[in-house]
C-alpha cells in the first residue's frame, strides 16, 4: 500500500451527509476532501481523468453507508481502481498495440479518443517503434509480391511453364501464403492465340514450302480463319461417320433403282431453283434420302413423298425462310397430303437420330476453291462457277457414292483448274496442302467426273445442265478442255 492510501485511509470520514452547503462552511473542500485523494506525480494525472467520473461515484458510496450506522470501511475499492485496475488496462493497451499492428497498418492511423488515449501516453514511443517495425516488414514482403509478380509476367511472355516459375520463386522468396492466384492464371489473349511473330514464322515456313497461307488477314469474321485447320480436320473425320451405303440399291432396295433415283435428285434440282434455295440445302438433301434408304425400303410409288419430305429437312436446316408444308405438297400436284408429309418427316427424322450436321461435298467445295484462288491476283469466277457445276453433276450419279465429299471437292476443283487453263498443271502446293490429297489420288474420280462433264453416256438429266448454261453462271456449262486430263497421270 502506498504512502498516499495509507494517509487517505486516516483521516477521519464525516458520520452525517456532507452537502456543498456544509462543506464550504466547515472549510472541508481544500482539507479532507483533498487529502482523501491520493497526490500523484504529473505523469499519473491522465490515468485519473480517464476515470474521474468513477472515483467520484465511488467517493460518495461512504457517506450513504456512514448515515445507515454502518461500521467504517476503508478505501481499498478506491485502491483498486486505480492501482490494480488501470495497470492492467495499460498492459492490455500494450499487448493490444504489439498483436495488432498489421491491422492498425492497413487501416491506417486510429482515430484518438480522448478517453482511453491518454492512458497509454507514456509508452507511446516504443509501441511506435514494434509499429514501425511491423510496417517495415509489411512493406518488404509486398516489394517481394511485386517482384513475384512481374517475374510471372516475364515468364509468361517467355513461355516458361508457369508451375516452375512459381516453384523457383517460392525457394527464393519463402511466400507462398502471400503469392496471388490470379496472376497464375493463363491468359486466352497471351497464351492461346498465336501472337503476330508466331504468325510469321509459320507463314515463312509455308512460303519455303511453295504454299500460301489462305487463313491469314481475313476480314470476314464468318471465314473462323483462326480456327478453319481445325474445323476442316473434324469436318474430314465426321465425313467418314454419317455417310451412306455405297451400294444400297442391290442390298437393301427391290422396288427403285439407280434410274429413279436420278430423276428424283434431277426433279429436286428444279424445285431447288423454283424457290431459290441455297445449294447446301440441295447437297443436304440428297444426302438426307440416300442415308435413308440405305436401311430403309420404300416403294417407288412413295420415293417422291421421300424426296420432298428431306428437302423440307433440309430447308429448316439450312434456310433462312424455309417453305411451308403446303408448298411442298402443291409442287407434287397434291399427290401427298399435308399428313403423309409430317408422318414421313417424323419417320425419317427418328431414324437419322436428329443427326443432321453433316460435311458434305459443298462443305469441303468452299475450302478446296479459296486455295485455289491463291495462284490469282483477281478471283476467277469462272473457275467457281465451273466446280460447282462439276460437283453437282455427282449428285444424280449413284456411282459417286463410293467417292467421299471431300475426294469429289477436290477432283471438281483440279478438273475446273485444267478445263480453263491447259498451259500448267492444275495442282499446286498450296491445293495438296489444304485439301490433304496428291494429284494421283485424284486419278479415278477425275475421270468419272470427265465423262460426267463430256456427257459420254448421253445422260437425259439436263437440269443442272440447264441451270449452269444461264448467263449469271457464266455458261461455265458450255466449257470443255481441249486436251485429255489422261496426259497429267
Amino acid at each position: 500500500m502506498n504512502k498516499e492510501n495509507i494517509i487517505a485511509a486516516k483521516v477521519e470520514e464525516p458520520t452525517i451527509r456532507i452537502t456543498r452547503a456544509r462543506v464550504k462552511a466547515l472549510g472541508m473542500s481544500g482539507g479532507i476532501l483533498r487529502s482523501s485523494k491520493p497526490s500523484i506525480d504529473q505523469d499519473q494525472k491522465p490515468v485519473l481523468r480517464a476515470n474521474s467520473k468513477r472515483a467520484a461515484l465511488d467517493e460518495n458510496k461512504p457517506t450513504v453507508t456512514a448515515t445507515a450506522g454502518l461500521p467504517h470501511k476503508r478505501r481499498a475499492v478506491l485502491k483498486d481502481v486505480t492501482n490494480i485496475v488501470c495497470e492492467n488496462s495499460y498492459t492490455n493497451c500494450i499487448n493490444a498495440a504489439k498483436i495488432q499492428p498489421s491491422k492498425q497498418a492497413k487501416r491506417g492511423p486510429a482515430k484518438k479518443n480522448p478517453k482511453v488515449a491518454p492512458v497509454v501516453t507514456s509508452e507511446i514511443p516504443q509501441v511506435q517503434e514494434d509499429t514501425k517495425l511491423k510496417i517495415d516488414e509489411e512493406t518488404s514482403k509486398t516489394r517481394i509480391v511485386e517482384s513475384q509478380q512481374v517475374t510471372l509476367q516475364i515468364n509468361l511472355k517467355e513461355n516458361v511453364p508457369i508451375q516452375q516459375s512459381s516453384c523457383n520463386s517460392i525457394r527464393e522468396f519463402g511466400v507462398v501464403d502471400l503469392m496471388p492466384t490470379k496472376q497464375t492464371s493463363r491468359k486466352p489473349s497471351q497464351l492461346d492465340i498465336p501472337s503476330k511473330k508466331d504468325e510469321g514464322k509459320f507463314c515463312d515456313k509455308l512460303g519455303a514450302l511453295g504454299i500460301a497461307d489462305i487463313d491469314s488477314n481475313q476480314k470476314d469474321p464468318q471465314m473462323c480463319s483462326l480456327y478453319a485447320s481445325g474445323i476442316y480436320n473434324n469436318l474430314r473425320v465426321t465425313e467418314l461417320e454419317r455417310r451412306p451405303s455405297p451400294n444400297f440399291m442391290e442390298t437393301v432396295q427391290r422396288d427403285i433403282n439407280q434410274i429413279m433415283r436420278g430423276i428424283l435428285v434431277d426433279w429436286l434440282v428444279e424445285v431447288s431453283e423454283e424457290y431459290k434455295l441455297v445449294p447446301d440445302t440441295l447437297y443436304l438433301t440428297v444426302n438426307l434420302i440416300d442415308r435413308f434408304l440405305s436401311e430403309n425400303y420404300i416403294e417407288k410409288q412413295r420415293l417422291q413423298l421421300l424426296g420432298v419430305t428431306c428437302m423440307l429437312i433440309a430447308s429448316k436446316y439450312e434456310e433462312i425462310c424455309a417453305p411451308h408444308v403446303e408448298e411442298f405438297c402443291f409442287i407434287t400436284d397434291n399427290t401427298y397430303t399435308k399428313g403423309e408429309v409430317l408422318k414421313m418427316e417424323s419417320r425419317v427424322l427418328n431414324f437419322l437420330h436428329f443427326q443432321l450436321s453433316v460435311p458434305t461435298t459443298k462443305t469441303f467445295l468452299r475450302r478446296s476453291i479459296q486455295a485455289a484462288q491463291a495462284c490469282y491476283k483477281v478471283p476467277c469466277v469462272e473457275l467457281e462457277f465451273l466446280a460447282n457445276y462439276l460437283a453437282e453433276l455427282t449428285l444424280t450419279e449413284y456411282s459417286f457414292l463410293k467417292f467421299l465429299p471431300s475426294l469429289i471437292a477436290a477432283s471438281a476443283v483440279f478438273l475446273a483448274r485444267w478445263t480453263l487453263d491447259q498451259a500448267e498443271h492444275p495442282w499446286h502446293p498450296t491445293l495438296e496442302h489444304y485439301t490433304s490429297y496428291k494429284a494421283p489420288e485424284l486419278k479415278t474420280t477425275i475421270l468419272a467426273m470427265q465423262d460426267l462433264q463430256l456427257n459420254t453416256n448421253n445422260c437425259t438429266l439436263k437440269a443442272i445442265r440447264e441451270k449452269y448454261r444461264q448467263q449469271k453462271f457464266k455458261c461455265v456449262a458450255t466449257l470443255s478442255p481441249s486436251k485429255p486430263v489422261q496426259s497429267l497421270f
